[in-house]
């Protein structure tokens, strides 16, 4: 058996390098990618035995790929989708119908209905006031406190099903400020929760995680897991990481670690107050995600789509991420604290409480999946929830993007960072070239490295 090149067993000093990039997610090695082309040497520290971050991809029983993490390209992200042709990866768009289904107790909503126009038209006027510049208390007033305002049970499932699917957060910790924020820094409402010509318009036949092979396999040895940083020092020396596999010296550090998680990490000297307040107050969503697949996609037989809204507990979005020529990929997500509430079953009764609610539009046949796959994100140490950073109501340092300004010679990426596509996967590759070309300036002042043109 051929030893991982990735993996490097531990030793008490892990040696030098001029740059040392701390996370293997898109976003880490999406920088060290830039640095390695430009002739610097670097290395990636992972802490996980995987690598990928918020992206996991599995191979199916039948063959097929699927993700567990973030997944989906949308109409815009033309930073991924130039990554996925460069890697030579096949896009797809996802089957989607003109509207999802809306199911409530085994029935359909209509799509006319009271309770389905009430909560469309409260969302466009959400919208509108994002582009103003709101009232301070909205900053405080949660999503759980406008949402008690909304009248009709089946309305305000409705929202509240879309506010969990959206952002995976506790909405009585999500301020309705943070919502407007998402809706304005992500592109509309329109992008935000549309398939065609919005942010869950395509896929990856081979996955995201062919992205970060491809990534990973250009670095080869310098990419390192099962290290995980416990202190950064950073004086006038250099810095100094210290990791649970070894020692690693620097010149210049990239952290990509998710915001919530930096107080895993001890920094010397500690880092200003206001980075440590915007870090502190924010907080990992929630969210358990699903994917049934089937021998083929059956439910097209039936002619109808599989993209379904469940309401009630747990509120379930469902959706037909089948590849072109099958096997039948169904997806599910399922958020907040109705996520959490899924750990205490067994695996095929949380296949059952996501699979059973989508029997009366698809029939029974949906429960006889050929291959199951499951992840829930906030029981992953290493990244701590998904699918971004949310900041605590109040947390007015906590907005997006988080700050990304150097400090001394640590440097920052992360999808919460990016100025374009925040929490997506867009996002972290723009915040990994930000970051690479922020490194590439600073090392060319200190005749390290050429400076190189900008793509």
């Amino acid at each position: 058996m051929s030893q991982d090149p990735t993996r490097t067993e531990p030793s008490d000093s892990a040696g030098f390098t001029t740059v040392a990039v701390v996370g293997a997610g898109l976003a880490g090695l999406t920088a060290a990618r830039a640095l390695h082309r430009a002739g610097v040497d670097v290395r990636v520290l992972e802490s996980a035995e995987r690598l990928g971050g918020r992206a996991m991809s599995e191979t199916t029983s039948l063959g097929s790929r699927v993700d567990l993490g973030g997944q989906w390209i949308g109409h815009d992200h033309h930073r991924i989708a130039a990554l996925a042709t460069e890697l030579g990866a096949t896009r797809f768009r996802m089957h989607t119908g003109t509207l999802p289904t809306i199911l409530s107790g085994g029935r359909r909503v209509p799509a006319a209905a009271p309770s389905t126009l009430l909560p469309v038209v409260l969302l466009l006027g959400l919208e509108a006031l994002s582009h103003i510049h709101p009232p301070r208390r909205w900053n405080t007033t949660t999503v759980a406190d406008w949402l008690a305002k909304v009248p009709g049970r089946t309305s305000r499932q409705l929202l509240e099903l879309a506010a969990l699917i959206s952002s995976t957060a506790d909405l009585d910790r999500l301020s309705v400020n943070t919502v407007m924020t998402m809706i304005r820094r992500q592109g509309g409402l329109r992008k935000m929760l549309s398939t065609t010509g919005g942010a869950q318009e395509g896929l990856l036949v081979e996955g995201v995680g062919a992205l970060i092979d491809g990534l990973a396999d250009e670095l080869g040895s310098r990419v390192h897991r099962g290290y995980r940083v416990t202190s950064i020092v950073n004086d006038d020396h250099g810095v100094t990481l210290t990791t649970t596999a070894g020692t690693v010296h620097a010149t210049k550090v990239v952290v990509t670690v998710p915001p919530p998680l930096l107080d895993r990490i001890s920094f010397h000297p500690s880092l200003p107050p206001a980075r440590i307040t915007a870090a502190a107050r924010t907080y990992m969503g929630s969210v358990y995600k699903a994917i049934a697949v089937f021998d083929r996609p059956f439910w097209r037989e039936l002619n109808t789509s599989a993209e379904i809204l469940v309401l009630g507990t747990p509120g379930i979005a469902a959706f037909d991420t089948t590849p072109p020529g099958g096997p039948g990929h169904l997806c599910m997500l399922v958020a907040g604290p109705q996520a959490r509430a899924l750990d205490q079953f067994d695996a095929a009764a949380r296949r059952e409480a996501v699979l059973g609610p989508l029997v009366p539009r698809i029939g029974t046949e949906v429960l006889k999946p050929v291959s199951w796959h499951e992840k829930s994100w906030h029981l992953d140490d290493n990244v701590g929830g998904g699918y971004v950073a949310l900041p605590e109501p109040g947390a007015t340092a906590a907005r997006w993007p988080l700050p990304f300004t150097p400090i001394g010679e640590i440097h920052w990426a992360g999808t919460e960072t990016a100025g374009d596509h925040p929490g997506y996967l867009d996002g972290a590759i723009e915040s990994g070239t930000r970051a690479a070309h922020e490194v590439l300036d600073a090392l060319s002042q200190l005749d390290q490295v050429k400076p190189r043109p900008r793509d």
